[in-house]
C-alpha cells in the first residue's frame, strides 16, 4: 500500500487547471423527525430550514434561478387535505386515514384531462376508486424561466379500495400496481404522466427547483394547518443527468445522494430476470409490474 502525505497531496490538488475551492460533492439529504411520532407544522419548518442550508449540495442552470431539483416527502397531511375537499364544490368527504391513499402526478399541459382518464380507468382494473382529483395552488413566478418552460400540469389523486373493509395490505399492494401499471401502461398509449408518489401513508412534493423554491411554489407546504411528524429533504446536483422536474427527489421511498452511474445495466439484469420472476403476494399481477 502505497501512503500520499499531506503535503504531497496538497500539492497534487494545486497543480494544473484544479482548484481544490471549485470542489463540489453530490446530492444534499436531510431528515428530520419527532421522536415522539408527534405531527406539527415545526417539522415541516425544520425541513425547509435544512434544505435551504443545503443549497450549497445543489446545483443551478445559466440562468441562476432554475435548481437541477429540490423536494420533500412528509406523512400525508390528513387534516388539511381533507378540509380542502370537504369545502370544494363537490363537498368530498375522504374515508379514515390510513384507507386512502394520495399523490402527485406530473401532466402535460395540453393533454391532461386525456391523462387523468386513462389513469382513473387503471384504477378501475386495480380494483381501486378514484375518489377526487385535486389541483395544487402554486406559484410558477417563484422559479427560474428554464424550469418554467417544462413546467408541467400537477395534479393530485385521491384512491381507495371499492368497499369499506378491504384488507391493508391488499390495499397497499393494489396500489403499487396501479402506480406501476400507470407507467408501463399510459406510455404505451402515448400518454405522458409522471407518478410523484401513490401512497397511503407519505406524500412527496418535489420539482427542477433550487432549495430556496420549494416551499415557494407548493402554497400547502407554507400552510400552517400542514403538519407532519416527519420530514425528509433533497438538494439535487445532477452530476452525469440532465436536471428535470421528474428527477428530482426525494423519490417515492428514499433519497440518496449520487448518481447511480450502473442503471442501464441493472435495468437489463432486471429484464433478463422476468421471465422467472415469481411472487406469492402479488400472483398474476406480478405480469402487470
Amino acid at each position: 500500500m502505497v501512503l500520499v502525505s499531506a503535503e504531497k497531496l496538497k500539492k497534487i490538488k494545486n497543480d494544473g487547471l484544479y482548484l481544490p475551492q471549485f470542489e463540489k460533492d453530490s446530492c444534499g439529504v436531510g431528515f428530520v423527525a419527532s421522536i415522539h411520532g408527534i405531527a406539527t407544522h415545526q417539522i415541516l419548518c425544520d425541513g425547509r430550514t435544512m434544505l435551504e442550508r443545503l443549497a450549497h449540495r445543489g446545483a443551478c442552470a445559466c440562468d441562476n434561478d432554475s435548481g437541477d431539483g429540490a423536494g420533500v416527502m412528509t406523512a400525508i397531511p390528513d387534516a388539511l387535505y381533507r378540509k380542502d375537499l370537504r369545502n370544494s364544490e363537490d363537498e368530498i368527504e375522504l374515508p379514515p386515514v390510513g384507507e386512502y391513499a394520495t399523490g402527485l402526478l406530473f401532466l402535460k399541459n395540453d393533454s391532461y384531462e386525456q391523462a387523468i382518464e386513462a389513469f382513473t380507468d387503471l384504477a378501475k382494473g386495480c380494483n381501486l376508486r378514484v375518489i377526487a382529483w385535486r389541483k395544487l395552488q402554486t406559484n410558477p413566478e417563484k422559479i427560474g424561466a428554464e424550469a418554467r418552460k417544462t413546467e408541467p400540469c400537477i395534479r393530485q389523486v385521491f384512491i381507495t379500495a371499492p368497499y369499506a373493509g378491504t384488507d391493508a395490505e391488499l390495499f397497499r399492494r393494489n396500489i403499487y400496481v396501479l402506480r406501476k401499471q400507470a407507467v408501463v401502461q399510459l406510455a404505451k398509449q402515448k400518454i405522458e404522466c409522471y407518478v410523484v408518489s401513490l401512497n397511503n401513508s407519505t406524500i412527496v412534493y418535489k420539482g427542477q427547483f433550487t432549495p430556496n423554491q420549494l416551499y415557494q411554489y407548493y402554497s400547502d407546504l407554507s400552510n400552517p394547518e400542514y403538519v407532519s411528524h416527519m420530514a425528509m429533504v433533497h438538494s439535487r446536483f445532477s452530476t452525469n443527468t440532465f436536471p428535470s422536474w421528474c428527477r428530482a427527489q426525494p423519490h417515492r421511498m428514499i433519497a440518496h445522494n449520487g448518481e447511480i452511474n450502473t442503471l442501464r445495466g441493472n435495468i437489463n439484469f432486471m429484464h433478463a430476470r422476468e421471465g422467472v420472476m415469481r411472487s406469492q403476494a402479488y400472483g398474476d399481477d406480478l405480469q402487470k409490474l
